[in-house]
Parts: structure tokens; sequence; C-alpha cells
């Protein structure tokens, strides 16, 4: 009798159990692995951020002893064009190819704020207005190499944009050799960068930029594709 209305007393004691069992398999089966493979994820992301930063701020200009077929730079800062127009005029390439100009400035404005030879500005100077982010700035610079039959190409832009560029041309073309010429504005190599809050937002943004970069160079070209032309349509 006493089981009888023991039971009767507590009728839900049975389903109690059953769901503190199954939010305990949620928590040890689910709950705990996701937890553990953000935080392990996050410390990946923390530390390749800390590798690459290392890495662009350590970037040095190569020798360059033996000349290109041409040169490319990427818009983006005056101080990338004066480097690539010394490297003109220093014979490092045939012509020079300045990618994603903005559609507002001519050729001659361009020449006066750059400071470079009129001459040779208008002998030896190719202007892209059509490219609108790296990606385009790659396929319209690969464009511009094949054109001219050029095999090997000095590619100039800032130190930290010299990763993402790089994943771009090489997936835009494995036929032409890209030589990195970085650019320089901020000296990060005493480290202290990590103590800049704007050069450390910087360089975030552009890692970030980088590994969906990569992540799409691995992408099957229709997928790429797909997600090229959405980057365009957020970016627009």
């Amino acid at each position: 009798m006493d089981g009888v209305n023991d039971s009767n007393q507590k009728p839900g004691t049975g389903d109690q159990n059953r769901g503190e069992r199954l939010a305990s398999l949620i928590r040890t089966r689910i709950v705990l692995p996701l937890f553990l493979l953000c935080i392990l994820a996050l410390g990946l992301f923390i530390g390749g951020f800390i590798v690459f930063s290392d890495h662009v701020s350590t970037l040095e200009t190569p020798d360059l002893v033996e000349p290109a077929d041409g040169i490319v730079v990427l818009t983006g800062g005056y101080s990338r064009i004066e480097g690539a127009l010394e490297l003109l005029k220093n014979k490092r390439g045939e012509r020079l190819f300045i990618s994603g100009v903005h559609s507002s400035t001519n050729r001659s404005e361009l020449q006066r704020v750059t400071g470079g030879d009129a001459t040779l500005f208008e002998c030896c100077v190719d202007i892209d207005r059509s490219a609108m982010d790296t990606i385009g700035n790659a396929a319209e610079s690969v464009k511009w190499a094949k054109a001219n039959h050029y095999a090997r190409v000095i590619v100039v832009t800032n130190n930290y944009h010299i990763p993402r560029t790089m994943v771009e041309l090489k997936r835009a073309s494995r036929d032409i050799e890209f030589i990195p010429y970085p650019i320089v504005n901020s000296n990060l190599r005493d480290g202290d960068w990590i103590t800049r809050g704007l050069i450390v937002r910087v360089l975030l943004v552009e890692y970030v930029k980088y590994l969906g970069a990569v992540i799409r160079s691995e992408l099957p070209d229709s997928l790429s594709e797909a997600t090229a032309a959405l980057l365009h349509r957020i970016k627009g």
C-alpha cells in the first residue's frame, strides 16, 4: 500500500528524471564539445593573426638583381604608385600597369600628384579603371600581363596587403611569376604594432579578408565566382 501511495503522490518523478538525463546528455555530448571547439577556433584565429601580423610587419623589398618583364601596382595610396614609378624609372620592368584608378582621375592628374616623369608616364604607363577590389585588380593585372606576353611581373602594394594580393594573383594565373614588392608606410619591425590600436584594426580587417581569399581560392571555380559576385554586391 505504501508503494502505491508513493507512486500516486509523485507521478512526474520518472519524467523529471528522464528530462534531467536528457539535459545532461545534451550538455556533455553537444554543448561542451561545441564550447571547446569555439575556444579552439578562437585560439587558432588569434594565433594566426599574430603570425600574419608579424609576417607582414617584417616584409622587405627584394633586391631585384634581374629586371622583370613588367610592373603592376594596386592603387590604395600614392606611395604605392610612387614606388612603382621609381622601379619603372630604374628599368626594373618594361611597362607599368596601375590597376584600380578612380574613374574621375585622369592621366595628367595622376602623373602630377605622384611626381612621375611626364615622358615616362606617357610612354610606358597603362591605367586600369575597371577594377573595384583586389579580386578585380588580380584579374585585370593578369589580362594586362598576358596581353603583353609578360611571364615575370613585380607586384607593388602595401606590406599588409601583399599576402591577399598574392593569393588572388596566383589564383588568377599559375603561369606568371609574381614578385611581391611591399611598400612600408609605418615601421612595424620593432613589434610594437600590437600596442597601436589603429594599426591593429587595419591588420585585423586585412587578416579576415586574407582568410576569405584563401578559402575562396580552394573552392571550385563555379563556387569561387559566385562568392566573388556576392562580395561585389555587398561592397556595392
